[in-house]
């Protein structure tokens, strides 16, 4: 198992003074992806070893406050559980964003106290799940992971990346029905990287009036939803 790493980001982990490190590999299929290296490439391929992740994370435990770990879908690797345990040894906090699609996994973790903060990525309302990610058997997992998270059993947002030709209107009322009640929850626009998944003429951004349209529709459910990179 080997990794990407950022050095330093203020964006990644909110409130903290975090490093990313990317994993590679995912079980979704999401055309949008804008990182399509992390899904469809090889661990080989990764700069830096285990070894010199712990590494360089020990020459920055007077500098940095957290690691927020990202991929792909990090829950994929059976290495992963103690690869967390190592950074919370150095006194780290630990932030992992996934597709919610590993719920039992998620579970474990948390039960153990090994990560403090958990984004999920909530790709599209309920009936427009398997369109989206390229999976049939996604949302029963995610509806799980979900479920875990609104018992308030770790630090928690949920969050969709907006894109045109795969949201509307009325799948944010929808996803505000199904997330009601989260403590967060943020919409953020898509924007093309260079490196997305599947790009199709019909995909873009979206107007900043449609987003806060799109906003509108999930407040009465998450009176606390933002918009993020506004």
């Amino acid at each position: 198992m080997r990794f990407g790493l950022q050095k330093l980001t203020l964006l990644d982990y909110p409130g903290k003074v975090a490093c990313t490190v990317f994993t590679c590999g995912c079980n979704y299929r999401c055309p949008f992806c804008h990182n399509a290296m992390l899904v469809t490439g090889r661990d080989e391929e990764m700069a830096f070893s285990r070894e010199e992740l712990i590494s360089f994370l020990k020459t920055r435990t007077k500098i940095l406050d957290g690691v927020a770990i990202t991929g792909g879908e990090p829950l994929l690797h059976a290495g992963l559980p103690e690869l967390i345990r190592e950074i919370k040894d150095l006194g780290f906090a630990v932030k992992l964003d996934t597709n919610g699609s590993f719920p039992d996994a998620l579970k474990n973790l948390i039960d153990a106290k090994q990560i403090d903060r958990v984004a999920v990525d909530i790709k599209n309302s309920p009936a427009k799940y398997a369109m989206t990610c390229g999976s049939e058997t996604a949302l029963e997992k995610v509806r799980a992971t979900v479920d875990l998270l609104k018992r308030d059993v770790v630090d928690y947002e949920f969050r969709t990346t907006v894109v045109g030709g795969f949201h509307e209107k009325g799948d944010f009322a929808e996803i505000g029905k199904w997330i009601a009640g989260a403590k967060a929850y943020f919409l953020q626009k898509f924007t093309d990287s260079g490196e997305v998944l599947a790009l199709t003429p019909e995909m873009g951004s979206i107007t900043d009036a449609d987003l806060e349209n799109f906003l509108a529709e999930v407040k009465p459910f998450v009176p606390d939803a933002a918009i993020r990179g506004k």
